[in-house]
């Protein structure tokens, strides 16, 4: 039997804490951030963390279960 793999992207994307919870970056940090106002950017800063209605998907894509 083939060894089953991650999803590459996802495991690039997307970090378990030690909690349970998955973290990942906010979009739209990148480039074009003169017209973005300083609270907004600020925002963009802080962790994004995955809701729970996501939260099964993303781990199946993580194999961490399921």
């Amino acid at each position: 039997m083939p060894k089953v793999k991650t999803n590459s992207s996802a495991k690039k994307r997307f970090k378990l804490t030690g909690t349970g919870e998955i973290t990942f970056q906010k979009a739209f940090k990148r480039h074009i951030l003169t017209k973005k106002s300083k609270k907004r950017k600020r925002a963009m800063r802080q962790k994004g963390v995955v809701d729970t209605t996501n939260k099964a998907s993303v781990l199946r894509l993580l194999r961490l279960r399921g």
